[in-house]
């Protein structure tokens, strides 16, 4: 929380420490919506550049990673606007979640593609709940929502993954 007064007051050093010890998270948050690295890391650079152009404008300094994520889903959002594509979870995107969880590759394959079927703020309420750790009220702030809206849409998505699941043979609980 120092860092991030530190940061707000011009410290380029602690803006530079805060940014590193979230750089990993953006990535990943970045290359699943934009499924490249070239991409992902372009991202990460245009959110560098926006959290440290406005971190004067973050009110609460507990809230730092919640906002920077936002700063990192709105440059993805925008570069694939930019691009002109649809938002595709890439199929190698298992290499960022634990093994345990999945250990059969066709359930890999088959959560994958249940996945991009997921409209773009859907995949957002996944990804940063199940994939970020986030609560849920994380990620309501995070993506700028009422927590009743977030709620809505994380039911609504986990009930669309659970009917395609089980529509495919060998995954019915």
């Amino acid at each position: 929380m120092d860092l991030v007064k530190k940061a707000q007051k011009g410290n380029d050093k602690a803006f530079l420490r805060l940014f590193q010890k979230y750089e990993q998270d953006i990535y990943r948050t970045a290359f699943i919506y934009m499924k490249n690295q070239s991409d992902a890391l372009d991202v990460v650079q245009e959110s560098a550049y926006r959290s440290f152009k406005s971190i004067k404008q973050l009110k609460d300094p507990n809230y730092f990673k919640t906002w920077l994520m936002r700063i990192a889903i709105n440059c993805s959002i925008d570069l694939l606007r930019k691009q002109k594509i649809l938002v595709q979870t890439k199929p190698d995107f298992e290499d960022f979640v634990s093994g345990d969880v999945y250990e059969d590759i066709a359930l890999k394959m088959t959560v994958c593609d249940v996945i991009e079927r997921l409209k773009e703020f859907e995949k957002s309420v996944i990804i940063l709940r199940f994939y970020e750790g986030l609560t849920i009220k994380e990620v309501a702030e995070t993506l700028d929502i009422p927590l009743g809206t977030a709620k809505t849409i994380l039911y609504r998505a986990l009930n669309k993954l659970r009917i395609d699941l089980k529509g495919d043979d060998g995954f019915e609980q």
